[in-house]
C-alpha cells in the first residue's frame, strides 16, 4: 500500500508539472504574438485648443497638463525663464514621463520576442530515493521467472545541463523584426511627446506672460481713474461740474479696481498653471524672466514647412514604423505554415550517488512541420489583415492631417501678425484720445462723458493688442510643433533665453 500510495503522489507531481510548463509556454508565446500598441499620440486639433481649452482640461483627460512635482519650495522667489520652463518641462511632465515608461515596455516585449531566437540554457540536480514496480513496465513475473518484480529502494543522483536552441524559425525570427519596429515607433512617440511638451510649457508661459501684461496694464488703468476721478472732485468742489461727473468718475475707479483684481487672480492662476506643468512645488514662489514681444517670423515658406514636417514630424515617423510592424506581425502569422527546426542536448552525469556516479548526454534534432492547424492561421491572418489596414489608413490620415496643421499654422501666424500690427496701432490712438478727452474735460469744454469712453477705448486696446501678442507667439509654437521641430525651434522663434 506504502508503494501504491507513492507511485500515485509521483504520477501527480509528474502531470502538475507537464500542466505548469505547457502553460508557461503557451502565455509566453501569447505575449510575444500580440502586438503592441499604438504608442498614444495627441491630435494637432488638441494641439492647438485654445487658451481656455489648455488651461480647463484636467490632467485625467492629458498627461502632458499634469507633472511630478520635483523638490521642495523655499522662501526664495526663482527667476524661471522660458528656456528654465521648458527644461523642467521636459523632465518632469507627467507627459514625457508616461511616454518613457512606454517605450521601456516595448523594449521589453521586444526582448521577449528575441528570446524565442536565443539559445536557453539550464541546470539542475537531483537526488531521489525510488523503488520500481518492473511489472508496471512490462516484466511480468510469469515471462521472467526467477526475475525480481520489485527493484529498490535505491539511491539516483543525476546532475544535468540543458540546452535548446531554435535553428530555422521563421515566426520567432519575423516576430522580433515586428517588436523592433515597435520599439521604433514607440522612441519616435516619444520624440513626439517632447514636442507636445514644448507646446504645452510654451502655452503656459505664454499666458502667464499676458497675465503679467494685463495686471500692468490695470494697474496703469487704475491709476489713470484715480486721478480722473480726483480732478472730477476738485472741479466739483469748485462748483465747475456737476456732482454726475464725479459720481461717473467715481464709478470707473471702482470698475477699473475691479478689473485689477480679477487680473491679479487670474495671472496667479495661470502661475499656478505653469507650475503644474512644468513639476513645481505649487507653493513656490517665482517670476517670469523672459519677456516675449512682437517679433516678425520671416524666412519659412509654405513648401518648405510641408516638406521640413514629413522630414522632421516624429509622429509621421512612428506611423511608419507601425505599419512596418504591422507587416512584418502579417508575415509572422503566414511563418506559422513553415517547418522549424530546432537542436536539444543534455549533458550530466548520473548514477547512484555522487561519488558514483557517469557522464552522459542526449542530443537531438526536431524537425517540426504543420500539417493541418484548424484554420487557427487564417484567422489569425484575417486579425493580421485588418490591423495592417488599420495602420495604412491612419499613416495616409496623417499625410493629410500634416498638410493641414502646417497650412494652419501658417494661416494663423500671417492672421496674428497682422493682428499685433492693427491693435498696437489702435493702442497709439486711444491713449491720444484718452489725453485730448482729459484736456478737454479740464477745460471745461465738456464732461467727462467723454473721458469714460475713452479710458474704455483705452483698456479694450490694452486688451486687444495682449491678446493678439499672445496668439501670435503662440501660433509660432504651433508652427514649431507642426514641423516637428518645437524641442530645436520654439526658442529661436521666440527670441528666448
Amino acid at each position: 500500500m506504502r508503494a501504491k500510495a507513492h507511485k500515485v503522489e509521483l504520477l501527480q507531481d509528474l502531470i502538475r508539472t507537464v500542466l505548469i510548463l505547457s502553460f508557461i509556454s503557451f502565455s509566453g508565446l501569447a505575449f510575444a504574438q500580440a502586438p503592441v500598441g499604438a504608442p498614444g499620440t495627441l491630435s494637432y486639433e488638441t494641439n492647438l485648443a485654445s487658451t481656455n481649452q489648455l488651461g480647463g482640461a484636467s490632467s485625467a483627460q492629458s498627461p502632458f497638463l499634469g507633472s511630478v512635482p520635483a523638490g521642495k519650495a523655499t522662501s526664495q522667489v526663482l527667476s524661471i525663464t522660458l528656456k528654465d520652463a521648458l527644461e523642467r518641462g521636459l523632465r518632469y511632465n507627467l507627459g514625457i514621463l508616461l511616454s518613457e515608461q512606454t517605450t521601456e515596455g516595448a523594449r521589453g516585449q521586444r526582448w521577449q520576442a528575441l528570446s524565442k531566437l536565443l539559445p536557453h540554457l539550464t541546470t539542475s540536480t537531483g537526488e531521489a530515493r525510488q523503488e520500481i514496480n518492473l511489472e508496471a513496465l512490462g516484466f511480468p513475473a510469469n515471462k521472467f521467472p526467477g526475475f525480481p518484480v520489485i527493484v529498490g529502494p535505491f539511491n539516483t543522483f543525476d546532475a544535468r545541463a540543458y540546452l535548446t536552441t531554435p535553428i530555422l524559425d521563421l515566426q520567432s525570427l519575423r516576430k522580433e523584426r515586428a517588436a523592433s519596429e515597435d520599439v521604433r515607433a514607440a522612441r519616435y512617440s516619444y520624440q513626439d511627446a517632447r514636442n507636445m511638451v514644448v507646446l504645452v510649457v510654451g502655452n503656459a508661459y505664454l499666458l502667464a506672460n499676458a497675465g503679467a501684461a494685463r495686471v500692468q496694464s490695470a494697474e496703469a488703468e487704475v491709476k489713470t481713474a484715480q486721478a480722473l476721478y480726483q480732478q472730477a472732485v476738485d472741479r466739483f468742489h469748485a462748483g465747475l461740474s456737476p456732482e454726475i461727473d464725479m459720481l461717473r468718475a467715481q464709478v470707473e475707479l471702482k470698475s477699473r479696481q475691479q478689473r485689477l483684481i480679477a487680473a491679479r487672480n487670474d495671472y496667479a492662476t495661470e502661475k499656478l498653471n505653469l507650475a503644474r506643468v512644468i513639476g513645481l512645488p505649487t507653493d513656490q514662489p517665482f517670476t517670469l524672466a523672459t519677456k516675449t514681444p512682437y517679433e516678425p517670423l520671416e524666412g519659412l515658406s509654405l513648401e518648405k514647412a510641408l516638406t521640413d514636417a514629413y522630414n522632421n514630424r516624429p509622429d509621421y515617423k512612428a506611423a511608419l514604423a507601425q505599419v512596418r510592424a504591422a507587416e512584418a506581425r502579417r508575415r509572422a502569422v503566414a511563418a506559422e505554415r513553415y517547418p522549424s527546426l530546432s537542436f536539444n542536448g543534455n549533458f550530466g552525469d548520473i548514477g547512484l550517488s555522487p561519488g558514483n556516479s557517469h557522464e552522459t548526454f542526449t542530443v537531438a534534432g526536431t524537425l517540426n512541420i504543420p500539417i493541418f492547424q484548424g484554420g487557427k492561421v487564417h484567422g489569425e491572418l484575417i486579425q493580421a489583415d485588418a490591423e495592417l489596414k488599420q495602420r495604412q489608413e491612419q499613416l495616409e490620415n496623417l499625410r493629410a492631417q500634416i498638410d493641414y496643421d502646417v497650412r494652419t499654422a501658417m494661416m494663423n501666424l500671417r492672421t496674428a501678425a497682422d493682428q499685433v500690427n492693427v491693435a498696437r496701432s489702435n493702442v497709439a490712438l486711444a491713449d491720444r484720445t484718452l489725453s485730448q478727452a482729459r484736456d478737454r474735460f479740464a477745460a471745461g469744454v465738456t464732461d467727462n462723458i467723454e473721458v469714460v469712453e475713452a479710458q474704455e477705448a483705452v483698456a479694450n486696446a490694452d486688451e486687444a493688442y495682449i491678446s493678439s501678442l499672445y496668439q501670435h507667439n503662440l501660433a509660432k509654437v504651433a508652427l514649431a510643433r507642426a514641423v516637428g521641430i518645437a524641442e530645436q525651434a520654439v526658442l529661436q522663434y521666440l527670441g528666448g533665453k
